[in-house]
């Protein structure tokens, strides 16, 4: 079964949303996606920072267009207007003498290769707004390569020359995830969602010309797994070993997602250059209770295991010697965290997710009393599939991104989509 079969399915199919990742679609023969096509369009949901203005313009002048009606208005290079709900289900465009009121706008820069300017942002494509609720949604719409540049250079950050082929090896990944989840936020009206809770993305501002070669170099290249595009999952850092991918999503059992030694012949991490390679986080006594009051009640665990923790213990690690199963214990009550769980419960004090679930505890006491708790880890995030400066790592010992990706995704097929 072809890839370019999946993929025409999955495009021709899209409201019908994404399926679960250990299911397949329905996929049309193979001359239903013809080879040197274009690249498909994707639809990426924006969320503005709580209490900024929707303030949209142009450096080359802004386009503005109702579905319906076609061109209704245009802004002069430098000109802006304010997007604000209006009554009803209407937006108003505020900027010149009279507001402009409809139900949905388009909008684009009057030169093609322009970009809109959404709030501090700039976007290739188009920026679609309509009412959602008591919000503005707002919606990119652009050609996959072109999110490709943005999602590279914020994934991956600047790299050197010789890193290249790091580069490349995400592009793939990153080209390979956003076909494999076309859809999956339909409901909302998009396809992804632009942070973490798919692929990082911020428009032109992490574009950089490394990242935009590597897109161009492996134009419409996916990794597929009995024809279909695979869970192309990845991450900052493993910190030497990578993660089975049914220990952190139950229904990853594609033997594809699989644990690996992340090491040269040496025993030397490939990831060692990563900043998270290894890790401290500590709370005092007073810190931890706060955390955990906040994080188990999110969690929907008892709250009653924040105050006064005595013990941590380790129930059962992973394959890889990742923490599956921690118990919290405390003058309270007590708290089994499994899995990612564990991450969110127990936040540094400065905030986020904690860096991954490969640690060790240790804790201070005085007087019988804990007074602090502190962790000696290593890697971040949940460890599955490539690890992002390992590739890196790879990259700077000479591999090309075709060994990079088969080694992180062993027994994938890397293929053309389009």
């Amino acid at each position: 079964m072809s890839v370019r079969r999946a993929l025409a399915a999955a495009m021709a199919a899209l409201a019908l949303a994404c399926v679960p990742p250990d299911q397949r679609g329905p996929y049309l023969e193979p001359d239903a996606a013809p080879s040197g096509g274009p690249a498909p369009t994707i639809r990426i949901g924006l969320q503005l920072p709580a209490g900024r203005d929707l303030t949209l313009a142009s450096d080359a002048g802004l386009v503005i267009t109702d579905p319906e009606e076609g061109e209704i208005a245009r802004l002069l290079p430098g000109e802006s207007v304010d997007g604000v709900a209006s009554g009803g289900e209407l937006i108003a465009l505020r900027g010149g003498a009279t507001p402009i009121t409809r139900r949905r706008f388009v909008l684009r820069s009057a030169d093609s290769s322009g970009t809109v300017q959404v709030g501090a942002e700039r976007f290739r494509g188009t920026i679609e707004l309509d009412r959602a609720a008591s919000r503005i949604r707002i919606v990119n719409r652009l050609d996959l390569e072109q999110y490709l540049l943005g999602v590279v250079g914020a994934e991956m950050g600047r790299r050197a020359p010789g890193e290249e082929a790091a580069l490349m090896a995400q592009a793939v990944a990153a080209r390979t995830y956003a076909l494999k989840n076309l859809g999956r936020w339909e409901a909302e009206g998009y396809d992804l969602v632009a942070d973490v809770a798919a692929q990082a993305y911020a428009g032109v501002r992490f574009e950089n010309a490394l990242a935009a070669d590597a897109v161009a170099r492996t134009r419409g290249e996916i990794l597929t797994y009995q024809g279909a595009p695979i869970d192309a999952f990845y991450y900052s850092t493993c910190g030497g070993r990578t993660e089975e991918g049914r220990e952190v999503y139950p229904r990853a059992t594609h033997p594809y997602l699989t644990s690996i030694v992340d090491a040269d012949a040496d025993g030397r991490a490939y990831c060692e250059i990563s900043p998270r390679y290894r890790w401290t986080e500590r709370w005092s006594a007073p810190e931890l209770t706060a955390v955990l009051r906040r994080t188990l009640a999110a969690e929907r665990l008892g709250t009653g295991a924040a105050t006064g923790v005595r013990e941590l213990r380790v129930l059962d690690r992973t394959v890889s010697g990742r923490i599956a199963r921690l118990e919290l214990s405390s003058r309270g009550g007590r708290a089994i965290l499994a899995n990612q769980a564990i991450r969110r419960v127990l936040q540094p004090p400065r905030g986020g997710i904690l860096m991954s679930t490969d640690f060790t505890a240790r804790i201070e006491r005085s007087g019988g009393r804990v007074t602090a708790v502190q962790l000696e880890g290593r890697g971040n995030g949940h460890g599955v599939g490539m690890c992002q400066w390992g590739a890196v790592g790879r990259a700077r010992a000479g591999q090309d991104y075709r060994t990079i990706l088969s080694t992180y995704f062993p027994g994938t097929d890397l293929e053309h989509a389009y």
